[in-house]
């Protein structure tokens, strides 16, 4: 099948919807017309009828639309994001075609492999850009309908942004595709960092915009709904490696979410041996677990895609049987067959590595020693804590007999979670680190931040004026920031006044222990800047694994890391080959050094070629 007859084939159609380093390898001159991508008589445009958005009811009804569309590749942003990557591995129940995704072998019939769905969202999205009508104004000449513009830009930045990740390079088409003869047009074709140029250049000046808000709609609050400008700027500036713009942009969105003096720190919620350091028994926080899909001042949870509530209706997450022997529907407990994804090998030895410590009780010198978990000490409780927060396995009796049973309490709801808070401050340590500022990226992670840190503990490991100005953007006041002391760390009372408040705490303290006084988890300073970087990126690539393990978000980590490390073409195959364990055989046979082989590719026409 050509491009032409593609395009065609998914953007036709006018029914409405119910509510429900590669750039290199793309060319900037190539061109392919769409007609492949559109379905006839089928739903793909929410509404067409050559008539502009300017009443309330359609545009909000359009948004609304696009959210449901979304829905289509929400379980896949998971599962493409995490089965390829080493924290997930596959059992004896896996389908063939979540298998074949395991194993680097997806072809044009597996259902994970289908394009049609991304641009089904970005039509949407071009047609209502194209067709909302922002010049209208309320009695107090405020834009009625520009909430909901800026809102669908995000969404187009960001589909396109899931579409170029797992393809590679594609059809790019930004205006409304409703005829055959558009869609048999020549469209250009633009690898990842195209597109994350031009959608950095799109969504500027839309920072300050709200985010719509429509209530409570099927019990979600819909201002979940959304991906924030600035987050989406860090994101593409990431990806893009404009390091310093990414830094920027995801501390404004921090610095901002919450208005004039808003407050969006990191969290305490940690779980952590007792400072008695018997290890007979920890301090447990369930933050640490679970994300609530609450919104708040201090949420979690930034963007979710809400998923319907029963399989009959609507688009239904399979992730909760997937990962999950038993689910809940309502009240009723629901057996879900076999678990078809697990933890990996690699992934709970990389948890087990993690040197835990807890602080002594201080001496008459009021010192406190390191005191760090003993290696004899059950497996489940040894390294990060984190995962047995999140996870239990075992045995389960089902209709009288007794089934393997595995729990991922990620995975006990009905929406798909996309952003987080604490992976904004991972990934604006990411970009901070690679922007050439390792000690301010280590400080996220090992005692949180603030202004005092970042005064006497960063500043002064840069000594350049233009460095010192450029750090002083960053504005943690410490009277808001105020991080967790070690008297408290381990225990629930203690004498610090400022604990009583507390709101701030290192990453890698969220599982791993007390991080600052770890000598096993400072960055070596007698090395250069680019090795510290170095250092400091596999710190940070660890520490994604340990917190957002079976999020969602693992391949691409690696895939953005390894585009970086030219000088190790390996990089990405061997982190992909140690999702076995250190004992493991990969069962991978597709050439993994071939940058090709990272992104699908389908019938040819969409894809590295």
């Amino acid at each position: 099948m050509n491009a032409k007859s593609m395009i065609n084939k998914m953007m036709r159609g006018s029914q409405r919807t119910a509510f429900g380093a590669v750039c290199l390898l793309a060319s900037a001159c190539a061109m392919t017309s769409c007609e492949d991508f559109f379905e006839q008589e089928s739903e793909y445009v929410i509404y067409e009828e050559g008539n502009a958005l300017d009443n309330p009811a359609d545009t909000i009804y359009s948004v609304i639309g696009i959210v449901n569309k979304l829905q289509n590749i929400a379980d896949r942003t998971i599962l493409l994001g995490e089965v390829r990557g080493d924290l997930v591995d596959v059992t004896d129940a896996t389908n063939s075609d979540l298998r074949d995704v395991a194993l680097f072998n997806i072809g044009s019939e597996n259902k994970y492999n289908n394009p049609r769905d991304y641009y089904a969202i970005i039509n949407n999205c071009n047609y209502f850009i194209a067709n909302a009508d922002t010049a209208l104004k309320n009695n107090r000449n405020e834009a009625i309908f520009l909430r909901e513009y800026a809102a669908v830009k995000g969404f187009r930045a960001w589909t396109y942004l899931q579409l170029v990740l797992n393809y590679g390079e594609v059809p790019f088409v930004t205006t409304p595709i409703l005829t055959k003869e558009e869609s048999e047009a020549e469209y250009p074709i633009k690898g990842i960092k195209e597109v994350c140029e031009w959608f950095i250049h799109d969504l500027k000046g839309l920072e300050e915009v709200e985010t719509p808000y429509y209530g409570t709609i099927r019990s979600n609050d819909s201002r979940l709904f959304y991906f924030p400008i600035r987050l989406l700027q860090g994101e593409l500036n990431l990806w893009a490696e404009n390091y310093k713009d990414a830094a920027v942009a995801y501390y404004n969105f921090i610095n901002k979410r919450n208005g004039l003096n808003s407050v969006y720190a990191t969290g305490v919620d940690r779980v952590c041996w007792n400072e008695k350091a018997d290890w007979n028994r920890f301090i447990s926080y369930s933050g640490v677990a679970t994300v609530r899909e609450t919104y708040g001042g201090q949420n979690e949870l930034i963007t979710m895609i809400p998923g319907d509530s029963i399989p009959a209706e609507g688009v239904y997450s399979e992730l909760r049987g997937l990962f999950n022997t038993f689910s809940t529907q309502g009240n009723v407990r629901v057996y879900n067959g076999p678990f078809q994804l697990t933890p990996s090998a690699g992934l709970i030895e990389l948890s087990r590595a993690q040197q835990n410590c807890v602080l002594g009780a201080a001496n008459m010198l009021q010192k406190r020693d390191t005191l760090y978990v003993p290696s004899n000490i059950q497996e489940e409780m040894r390294g990060d804590l984190r995962m047995y927060m999140w996870l239990t396995d075992g045995y389960s009796t089902y209709n009288g007999e007794q089934v393997d049973y595995q729990n991922i309490s990620k995975y006990q709801t009905r929406n798909v979670h996309i952003y987080r808070r604490t992976m904004v401050y991972l990934r604006m340590a990411e970009a901070l680190n690679r922007a050439g500022y390792p000690i301010f990226a280590h400080k996220i992670l090992s005692s949180g931040v603030n202004n005092e840190v970042i005064q006497k503990e960063v500043i002064p490991c840069y000594s350049s004026k233009e460095d010192s100005l450029w750090l002083s953007q960053f504005d943690f006041p410490t009277n808001r920031y105020i991080l967790l002391t070690e008297h408290r760390f381990g225990n629930l009372s203690s004498d610090n006044p400022s604990d009583a408040n507390a709101n701030t705490l290192g990453i890698h303290s969220r599982g791993s222990g007390w991080s600052p006084a770890n000598q096993y988890y400072q960055v070596d300073t007698t090395q250069t800047v680019d090795e510290q970087i170095l250092q400091v990126e596999d710190m940070i690539v660890d520490e994604g694994a340990l917190e957002f393990a079976l999020e969602g978000v693992r391949y691409y980590d690696l895939m953005r890391v390894a585009m970086r490390r030219t000088d190790n073409p390996a990089y990405l195959r061997d982190k992909i080959f140690a999702r076995k364990g250190e004992n493991g055989t990969s069962d991978i046979t597709t050439d993994l050094l071939d940058q090709r082989n990272w992104f699908l590719n389908w019938n040819g026409e969409i894809g590295i070629k």
